[in-house]
């Protein structure tokens, strides 16, 4: 990593898995049993500022680069990508959009707190007639003076049975296509607001919800920034955010990676650890070099956001290599364990059912490669 790291960027690695192997990993158990995200956490990393770690420390961020972001979250990832989806969705989707578009009065009233750790944010965009598609969503909102009248259903949206605001994509005027897409800052207890939680096989310890909005008034200061619009910061959102997502692959690629290798080591047939089976070697070792390919493909992403450079090709180049690497080895540490992989006292399940979200979650594979491939000019 000497390439991309300077010294603080190695003391940062180091302070942020002793608070993940101190603080997060005695929590994973209960809240995947339960499936249940530990509120707490927000707070917690809010006060040691790791919520929000890119944004100005003026708002009370952490004013940190993007490859600093990409370490914490492998390092989350490492221990339960549960948590590192919560944090995701509040850290970056719930509240970028206010930190690059909205009012100082939007800031002073979301960014801040939610930074703190205060509130908890979500990101409203996927419908259920809407996924991959983002111009096909059906919510709208409709102004009436003051107001606008939010109407149409979410699915899928990482915390919102635990959020105090969604961050809320609508149609303003479907006359003008995806360009009549607006961002509104729905506060979760206004009347005429719906969540129901959804039960999930990966990532359990993320809570995820449908919304339903019906006739739900929102002033017009809750419309992020001060026009409609917002198709463009939404694509720049979610590209960037594919960075990080290849970040939080990496790291639960490694957790399957380390598990598997202390398995092969310790486990003995035949009169032999079975990693000294070529069988079992040559897996260890294609893990190995998988792991490092997307991380070195992660971090060079990162790099180029820091120095001010457009990455669409090579945001989601790395979150299709990392997303689909960390299913390859994760798969490969259930079949090392044999019968134990697929028991649920032994984390190796978990890290599979969890890498399959991503192959899907915040742009599919096939969505990646279509990207890709439109980018390279076909």
């Amino acid at each position: 990593m000497d390439p991309y790291f300077s010294k603080e960027h190695y003391i940062f690695r180091e302070q942020i898995r002793r608070f993940c192997e101190t603080e997060l990993a005695p929590l994973v158990e209960e809240a995947e049993e339960k499936q249940l995200f530990p509120k707490q956490l927000f707070k917690k990393m809010g006060e040691l500022g790791y919520l929000c770690v890119r944004y100005p420390e003026e708002y009370g961020g952490a004013g940190v680069d993007k490859i600093s972001e990409v370490i914490l979250r492998e390092e989350m990832s490492r221990i339960c990508q549960g948590f590192a989806t919560s944090w995701s969705g509040h850290s970056h989707l719930a509240t970028y959009p206010i930190f690059r578009a909205g009012t100082p009065e939007q800031k002073q009233k979301y960014l801040i707190p939610a930074i703190k750790g205060d509130i908890i944010g979500a990101f409203a965009l996927t419908e259920p007639d809407a996924g991959s598609d983002t111009k096909s969503i059906k919510s709208s909102a409709v102004r009436d003076g003051d107001f606008y009248v939010l109407n149409g259903s979410k699915t899928f949206i990482t915390n919102a049975p635990i959020a105090d605001y969604f961050m809320t994509a609508s149609y303003t005027d479907k006359s003008k296509g995806y360009h009549g897409i607006s961002l509104f800052i729905v506060p979760s207890n206004l009347p005429g607001i719906t969540v129901r939680k959804l039960h999930k096989e990966g990532v359990r310890s993320s809570d995820t919800g449908e919304i339903s909005f019906e006739d739900c008034r929102l002033h017009k200061s809750q419309l992020v920034g001060t026009e409609e619009g917002n198709f463009g910061l939404i694509m720049e959102m979610l590209s960037e955010n594919r960075i990080g997502v290849a970040a939080n692959m990496v790291g639960v690629a490694q957790a399957a990676f380390e598990a598997a290798l202390q398995y092969a080591q310790e486990r003995v047939q035949f009169g032999q650890p079975i990693g000294k089976f070529q069988a079992i070697s040559h897996k260890i070792a294609d893990m190995a070099t998988g792991i490092r390919g997307a991380r070195l493909m992660v971090y060079s992403a990162a790099l180029l956001i820091d120095q001010g450079k457009p990455c669409p090709l090579e945001a989601s180049e790395c979150k299709l290599f990392a997303s689909e690497t960390a299913v390859s080895v994760a798969r490969e540490a259930i079949q090392i364990f044999g019968g134990y992989g697929i028991m649920s006292e032994y984390p190796v399940s978990r890290y599979l059912r969890d890498a399959l979200v991503y192959t899907i979650g915040e742009g599919t594979s096939e969505i990646q490669r279509n990207i890709i491939a439109k980018q390279l000019g076909l």
